[in-house]
């Protein structure tokens, strides 16, 4: 019998190749994920809140009509992955967006998904139901959102007013679940039902939120996991200490701030951190409706006090990020480079003469060493607020301004600020999808929940509008770096930096991924399983 010399060649060569290639291991399914939460979440209801106290234990409740592909770091309109939706099309003019719906998907209580929930969902986003949102912190995204229409139960099309080819970056962010027809919105926020990898159990207050897997999920093979349990403990240090200790799987996402990573990684050097740019910034915020902060006088000195370097050495170690309303580069696709934010006023270096200029505008309206300007300054009553917190007041003082700390516990503080109850806060801003229109829309439109300042810039919002529409990427930048230099100077909502802050496991929690910009979109869950 005759032997080729290519296969005396090849076969020892593929078994080499077997040899040398790695093994790839079995998922495990079962077990519980122990997490633990920082704070007891407001509500359950993804679309009525503004933070990932809620979208980090309830995004895999639910499903989107599209997402970001969990395992791909960076949020681009190049991870966008199909979920309840089997496809998408752009009608010829671009102005109404077409999804083909999965067929057989059940809801937690057993009803079936149709494309009248997804008319549904956005009606109650538009405010156009009957039963209404209690909060309604995104409505801005949808302002240029005219209508969701059905053909049968497999077909929804989104209407909007112009072209808005970002539209999709949306739709595919955590914040954009699709909810259940027949289920108010009142019960959502304590007993959600969805379509997703997890069913929610129970929510004690200031003890913890249960999830339990959905034996019928739509995607076979999925979730891995058996549940998820989120211990509630407000101590930042007693919560990374008992992680260090092994008693939870999984911190709190970003929780572990740059400081705490090198405790953490000298402590439990096995665990498994990751470092991000959150694209949460923190920032102050001013009330332009309450006297004597309708002067703009005032807000601009407020602005020239802030040592951002000094925010960013003492509580990111000199890691953290200096920028504008958007997350500038390599983290973030959108905002101001380096060469461009240094030509913005109040991001000077010179913080000096910045506060001597901030001095004069102050005594020209008659404060001084004799006459300084009481306030209170609200945060968050959680340490990722509180910290800067001290540091603001501390520089507030440079210009005749004493601030007192008014702590709000998180089940208010959205609340309080979206009716605009304070005067100083100092605020940490996230924003759920890395593209200008996220951004605009919803922190500096005229009579968005979330602008809690009150700034309204009519001359910006044209532009707001011109740059939504622009299909040339680096054309658009450049327009959205000019109004982001607008923003910054007008003191509508000062950036004082952009955060870094790790995320860690134990080296047994498999196939999950953090992102870098943004904290809302990576917590699906349904492809992390456990090595034990």
């Amino acid at each position: 019998m005759k032997t080729s010399f290519a296969k005396l060649i090849i076969a020892p060569l593929a078994g080499a190749l077997l040899a040398a290639a790695p093994m790839v291991q079995a998922v495990k399914d079962g077990g519980i994920l122990k997490a633990y939460h920082r704070g007891t979440p407001p509500s359950g209801s993804i679309h009525e809140e503004a933070t990932n106290s809620t979208v980090s234990p309830y995004m895999g409740v639910f499903n989107n009509l599209i997402m970001y592909d969990q395992s791909e770091p960076r949020n681009s309109t190049d991870s966008i992955v199909l979920d309840l939706a089997t496809s998408w099309a752009w009608s010829d003019d671009k102005t109404r967006l077409t999804f083909k719906l999965r067929e057989g998907v059940k809801w937690h209580d057993g009803k079936p998904f149709t494309a009248k929930d997804v008319q549904c969902t956005w009606d109650l986003v538009l405010g156009k139901r009957k039963a209404r949102l209690r909060k309604n912190p995104r409505k801005s995204w949808y302002r240029n959102l005219e209508k969701v229409t059905v053909n049968g139960d497999t077909e929804a099309t989104f209407h909007l007013k112009r072209p808005q080819p970002a539209f999709v970056t949306l739709l595919a962010s955590g914040y954009s679940p699709v909810y259940p027809c027949h289920v108010p919105p009142k019960k959502m926020r304590t007993k959600p039902i969805g379509t997703g990898p997890f069913k929610f159990v129970e929510l004690k207050q200031n003890e913890h939120v249960k999830f339990i897997k959905n034996e019928n999920y739509w995607k076979a093979g999925k979730p891995h996991l058996d549940g998820i349990e989120w211990t509630i403990i407000k101590s930042r240090s007693t919560r990374v200490l008992a992680f260090i200790a092994g008693k939870f799987d999984l911190t709190f996402n970003v929780d572990v701030t740059i400081p705490l990573l090198k405790d953490v990684k000298e402590q439990a050097p096995n665990a498994v951190c990751e470092l991000r740019t959150t694209n949460v910034s923190t920032n102050l915020i001013v009330n332009q409706d309450r006297a004597p902060f309708d002067n703009a006088k005032i807000r601009k000195a407020m602005v020239l006090t802030l040592d951002r370097q000094a925010f960013i050495d003492i509580l990111g170690h000199g890691q953290t990020v200096m920028g504008g309303a958007l997350l500038p580069p390599p983290g973030g696709v959108w905002g101001m480079p380096p060469e461009v934010l240094q030509n913005v006023a109040g991001f000077n270096p010179d913080v000096e003469a910045n506060r001597a200029e901030a001095r004069m505008i102050m005594e020209s309206l008659g404060y001084g060493p004799d006459n300084r300007l009481k306030v209170k300054v609200a945060t968050r009553n959680i340490a990722v607020y509180r910290d800067p917190s001290v540091i603001l007041i501390d520089h507030l003082k440079e210009i005749y301004i004493d601030g007192e700390l008014e702590t709000v516990e998180t089940s208010n503080w959205h609340a309080k600020v979206a009716r605009k109850d304070y005067m100083v806060g100092l605020n940490l801003t996230g924003i759920g999808v890395d593209d200008p229109d996220a951004m605009f829309y919803e922190n500096y439109a005229c009579g968005s929940q979330r602008n809690y300042t009150g700034y309204c810039n009519k001359e910006l919002e044209k532009l707001y509008e011109q740059q939504s529409m622009m299909t040339d990427v680096e054309a658009r930048k450049k327009l959205v770096w000019e109004i982001d230099k607008r923003l910054q100077e007008d003191a509508a909502r000062p950036i004082i930096f952009h955060g870094k802050a790790a995320t860690c496991w134990q080296p047994y929690v498999k196939n999950f991924t953090t992102m870098v910009n943004s904290v809302y979109n990576g917590w699906r869950m349904e492809d992390v399983w456990l090595d034990k």
